[in-house]
């Protein structure tokens, strides 16, 4: 079978959300021996990238402006013949003579349309309606989504099919505590702190965890000083791990608001080989957001021996079950209740972090990416 697969999502070269789906979706595709994969790209390979081989060969070609709803479609259209096409995002290309996939990762932008962006909210609306009623199949990264979809686009529930997503097992696991406090230095990070990992925007509710943050120093058991760490330095820290997204400036403003900039750190993108350790010397990872499709940095704590704390809405609860602390996003008392059960109970925290290890044993990119050859081999074949 040959497969045609838009490969832009994972060909940036800093990696987050669909861009990581995809560029691990590609590492385990070119595993595969039994199938050609034709990977179409705007751009030359970004390194990193797997390496071509007999059966697994990039196609770069533009123009880059409206490229997967023209420039895409006319190669498909008059280029190699391929049996089905997979865009691993949510834009699939227009005037298909293909059977085409398409991966679903959330509809956040209906349920919160005010938190995006003008041009980016019309183009995710009108491009991935288009692309779930025109496509052969349709994957979805959690049963959460799978049934926002069925429900938001009127789609008959076989044409959804459930692939949960993974995490790097090489990269991320608890990390020796020597590298830890070498991370610590380079962040500037003194003492412990509770730590989030994701794109700065409106919908991962920041505003909302500073808020519990400053709550919980407030309490007289967080605000003890560190004569070693000088002066200003307080016990507890929130480190926040991401690169900016879009109206962003929010957050800022209020952390300056509670005169938090000596307890709050921001370290924009953090580089792969940084994130494990970062993640590993935290007491506990947050994840407030108000909707998530899945929530890859979830099972990555989880991973590196942190126990989580996370939001009690869209696919969240399905993700972690029971091996999670879960808060209401929109209640910043809820939200330092949560942390503090898992910073002042070591039972509860010991209980979390073991249940986590166990529930991580559903999902690997392997999984992943053999559940979804099987969907295109079986849909393709008919």
């Amino acid at each position: 079978m040959i497969i045609g697969i838009d490969g832009n999502e994972a060909n940036v070269k800093n990696r987050v959300g669909s861009g990581t789906y995809a560029f691990e979706l590609l590492k385990q595709f070119a595993k595969v021996k039994k199938h050609q994969f034709l990977i179409y790209l705007k751009d030359e390979p970004h390194i990193g990238l797997p390496k071509e081989s007999a059966n697994f060969k990039y196609k770069v070609f533009g123009p880059k402006k409206l490229w997967t709803q023209f420039a895409l479609p006319i190669k498909l259209l008059f280029g190699q013949k391929l049996d089905v096409f997979f865009s691993m995002a949510h834009y699939g290309p227009r005037f298909s003579r293909v059977p085409y996939f398409v991966t679903i990762h959330d509809l956040s932008f209906l349920h919160f349309s005010e938190m995006f962006k003008k041009n980016d909210l019309y183009q995710l609306t009108s491009w991935t309606k288009y692309s779930v009623k025109n496509a052969t199949h349709i994957i979805a990264v959690s049963q959460t989504t799978k049934e926002d979809i069925v429900k938001n686009y009127y789609v008959n529930p076989s044409k959804v099919t459930v692939t949960y997503e993974g995490y790097d097992e090489n990269r991320f696991k608890p990390q020796p505590k020597s590298r830890v406090e070498t991370i610590k230095s380079k962040y500037k990070i003194k003492g412990d702190y509770i730590i989030f990992v994701g794109t700065l925007q409106p919908r991962k509710n920041l505003e909302h965890l500073i808020e519990a943050f400053n709550k919980l120093i407030l309490n007289s058991q967080f605000s003890l000083r560190r004569q070693s760490f000088g002066a200003s330095a307080t016990i507890l820290n929130l480190v926040i791990v991401g690169k900016k997204g879009w109206l962003y400036d929010s957050i800022f403003e209020k952390v300056k608001m509670l005169k938090l900039q000596d307890s709050v750190i921001f370290t924009d993108y953090v580089p792969d080989a940084d994130l494990p350790a970062l993640i590993s010397g935290a007491q506990a990872y947050i994840l407030p957001s108000l909707w998530e499709g899945f929530g890859i940095p979830v099972i990555e704590a989880q991973a590196c021996g942190v126990p989580v704390i996370v939001s009690n809405t869209s696919s969240l609860p399905e993700i972690v079950r029971d091996s999670g602390i879960l808060i209401d996003p929109e209640d910043a008392s809820s939200i330092a209740t949560g942390t503090k059960k898992v910073l002042t109970n070591n039972q509860i925290k010991s209980d979390l972090i073991k249940k986590g290890f166990v529930n991580i044993r559903r999902f690997s990119w392997e999984k992943c990416a053999k559940e979804t050859l099987q969907v295109l081999e079986k849909v393709a074949s008919k």
